[in-house]
């Protein structure tokens, strides 16, 4: 009996130290399948104290760009970690290897995969995403940004999408150029997606207001680069709008492209850059050349990922979920609380365009007094201003 209880003491002592010895659960430090990136932020891999926070564990999928392209990536991967951060939430980030649907899928995958329970997505790229995972892992938060209700059908419960008046700050944009002085601008799209449209379009019915304003007609060159990121093409198409047009001030509006217009404003004399997204006056002017960026097109994304994770930690997201909302003005007295704005500090204002009158500009905005239009399906018409179209450069 004794010989026997023995031997069963062994064997069990034998299965506990190979269980010991096995692979753990969730394995968030190996790396992904694929080219995914990740950086976990700072201490994100220790638990976290209390709260709704304690279960949370943040991951950003990048669309076309990556985290570097100083626009609407970047700035939605800096404001996630960021919050990670300050809660001790764990935070990474993947990088799909190619641009198509099958890879952002397969990033999301990974993800969930690795325990990451909050997923956020930039960009207009992760709708087709959204309609193949969101119902697949019914337990996991999508935020989606520049992800339209149309985009997806009807939003699945565990997902938010958010959209913004994009037309609104590129009106905003188009008034301050042309009452800064700059008649002969430029339109240097990234692609041809419904956020770039509104943009672009909603620059010219600025331009226009403004031209009828002062009694002046300007002329606006109008071109896609088809990508988000500048390359010797773009900078030499722009080299030529620059130097043989006579083009005065581009509207770079498309993450990264911006770089191929500024390198070529920075060849002319007196030339001048609009930025996009976020304030990129830091990299174009400090990359390319002091006092090149006149203004900057923004939209609130950091702001908009700052309350969502808000949100979600405080056990809101059912609040939000199924939804899809447009992000605009919501104030009319202080410009910096709008989801569409221009950067306070860094425009160069002048008497033409003082602070004091885009604070008036934005308040006619918000009660209705100045409409924009946000239809995409057609140039905007337009009784002051000449549009000479160039389709795609590549």
């Amino acid at each position: 009996m004794k010989k026997f209880l023995a031997m069963m003491l062994a064997l069990v002592l034998c299965l506990s130290l190979a269980a010991c010895g096995g692979n753990s659960g969730g394995d968030t430090q190996q790396e992904p399948a694929g080219d995914a990136q990740q950086e976990p932020a700072g201490d994100a891999q220790q638990e976290p104290a209390g709260g709704g926070e304690s279960d949370m564990m943040v991951a950003m999928i990048t669309d076309y760009g990556d985290i570097t392209d100083q626009s609407f990536n970047q700035t939605t991967y800096e404001a996630s970690k960021a919050w990670c951060e300050s809660k001790g939430v764990p935070f990474t980030y993947f990088k799909p290897v190619g641009d198509s649907t099958a890879e952002r899928v397969a990033m999301v995958e990974a993800a969930i995969d690795e325990g990451y329970n909050t997923i956020v997505m930039p960009g207009f790229a992760f709708a087709e995403t959204i309609t193949e995972v969101a119902d697949t892992y019914p337990d996991v938060n999508f935020i989606a940004l520049d992800v339209a209700e149309g985009d997806v059908g009807t939003v699945p419960a565990n997902t938010y999408c958010a959209v913004y008046q994009e037309e609104l700050s590129g009106y905003m944009a188009g008034v301050a150029a042309v009452k800064l002085g700059y008649t002969h601008l430029g339109y240097l799209g990234g692609m041809a997606v419904p956020a770039v449209q509104r943009f672009g379009y909603g620059f010219l019915q600025g331009v226009d207001a403004a031209a009828g304003e002062l009694g002046v007609k300007p002329v606006v060159e109008y071109v896609y680069g088809n990508q988000f990121s500048g390359d010797p093409d773009i900078t030499a198409y722009m080299d030529n709008w620059y130097q043989t047009l006579k083009v005065e001030c581009v509207f770079a509006c498309g993450g990264g492209i911006y770089a191929s217009a500024a390198e070529a404003a920075a060849k002319v004399d007196g030339a001048k850059v609009i930025g996009v997204d976020v304030d990129q006056s830091a990299q174009i002017d400090g990359g390319y050349g002091e006092g090149l960026t006149v203004t900057s097109a923004m939209k609130g994304l950091a702001a908009t990922v700052t309350h969502m994770l808000d949100e979600v930690a405080a056990g809101n997201f059912a609040n939000y979920g199924g939804k899809a909302e447009t992000l605009g003005l919501v104030s009319g007295d202080d410009p910096d609380a709008n989801y569409v704005l221009l950067p306070m500090e860094t425009t160069q204002w002048a008497d033409g365009f003082t602070q004091d009158d885009y604070k008036a500009l934005v308040k006619d905005m918000f009660d209705g007094k100045i409409t924009v239009s946000d239809d995409i399906t057609a140039m905007p018409t337009l009784a002051n201003t000449t549009v000479n179209e160039y389709g795609n450069i590549k």
